[in-house]
């Protein structure tokens, strides 16, 4: 198993992203999945065999070569460190019961120690899950990864990545020292889809949902009228609730179902339905809250939120009117555009198209 552990300048994979090398039906080797869209997938697989015969896990870094750049190298440009270990009962015995909680949806997230001074220590892992930890058996000691102090860091460390869904490579030093340099971890995390909300049973709703499943959303459109909430009309949907918005949104908070990833769109542009949610929402800890309608929709609808007490500070948070500008038209167009504008918000982008820009591509990401 190749994974992308880490990545610099415009590397087309991110963290987290996979190859499997393995056999296939008919006995000879075939590889599932991709660490960089294919400009060294042949060299990852080459040394999968060369790990799967010795065992030893291997951190190697892919990029550009000036001397030699079509090689092995990423013509995009980036680089890519792939951590490449052999996967098997005995050396991943927990890989069972991790995949049981991906299917069912519960959080869980891999730590790696995928360098280290070391070398015997390399590929030790972690498994965590809110509220624990389980050791890797095939480590030896009372350390699950390099020492104690080490487990610790890293314990906290995965937890708050865990409940973000972010898959990340950390830097340690040896014994765990959090300023230190010399040991590194990756975490990966698998957490439960994170949740669209889209209020307003209405032809733009069921544009959005199905968007929001092709971005990796669990979806959820919510309606007061019965007659308009149906499954048969949101097929793109996870579900379909038939309630007042703002009492489901207020139950569903209530419950803990709503969280710093939870996107809440507000399609209704009817002050009856949209004030009352969207004063619960501006209140919540959510990724992104979107509301639709027109510049005069919008400025009425501030004024009935002020009325109702919502904070100027809470109102900056409102994407209203909610999407990119685009020129959309059709509900298609729409949601594409504010499928752009929850991207660019998640991941800081400006919105701008990339030939007016200079620079890195990707935001935090050295030139």
């Amino acid at each position: 198993m190749g994974t992308v552990v880490g990545t610099f300048r415009s590397a087309p994979r991110p963290p987290g992203a996979v190859m499997l090398v393995g056999p296939g039906d008919d006995g000879t080797s075939r590889a599932v999945g991709s660490v960089s869209g294919g400009c060294v997938e042949g060299a990852v697989f080459d040394l999968a065999h060369e790990v799967a015969v010795s065992g030893g896990p291997v951190l190697r870094r892919y990029g550009i070569s000036d001397d030699d750049a079509f090689a092995v190298g990423l013509t995009c440009g980036g680089i890519l460190d792939v951590f490449t270990e052999r996967v098997d009962r005995e050396s991943f015995p927990e890989l069972g019961q991790i995949a049981d909680d991906v299917a069912a949806g519960r959080p869980v997230a891999v730590a790696t120690l995928v360098e280290h001074p070391v070398a015997s220590l390399v590929g030790r892992r972690m498994v965590l899950r809110p509220g624990g930890a389980a050791s890797s058996p095939t480590s030896a000691g009372p350390a699950v990864l390099a020492s104690a102090r080490m487990d610790d860091a890293v314990r906290d460390d995965a937890l708050g990545l865990l409940a973000g869904g972010l898959s990340e490579t950390i830097t340690y030093g040896p014994d765990g020292e959090r300023r230190g340099a010399g040991a590194r971890v990756f975490v990966a995390s698998f957490a439960p889809r994170p949740r669209l909300l889209v209020f307003g049973a209405i032809d733009f709703a069921a544009a959005t949902a199905r968007m929001g499943s092709f971005l990796g959303y669990h979806v959820t459109v919510c309606d007061a009228r019965p007659l308009f909430a149906t499954a048969t009309r949101f097929p793109g949907a996870d579900e379909v609730v038939t309630d007042w918005p703002h009492r489901y949104l207020r139950a569903e908070a209530e419950a803990g179902r709503v969280d710093g990833r939870t996107v809440i769109c507000v399609l209704t542009h009817d002050p009856k339905f949209d004030v009352p949610v969207l004063e619960i929402a501006l209140g919540l800890d959510a990724a992104y809250v979107g509301a639709m309608g027109s510049r005069r929709t919008h400025d009425d609808r501030l004024a009935r939120l002020r009325e109702a007490g919502v904070p100027d500070d809470a109102l900056a948070r409102l994407h209203s009117p909610i999407g990119l500008d685009l020129g959309a038209r059709t509900p298609e167009e729409t949601a594409v555009s504010i499928a752009a504008e929850i991207v660019s918000t998640r991941w800081g982008g400006s919105g701008r198209s990339l030939t007016a820009r200079s620079g890195p591509i990707h935001a935090g990401v050295g030139s």
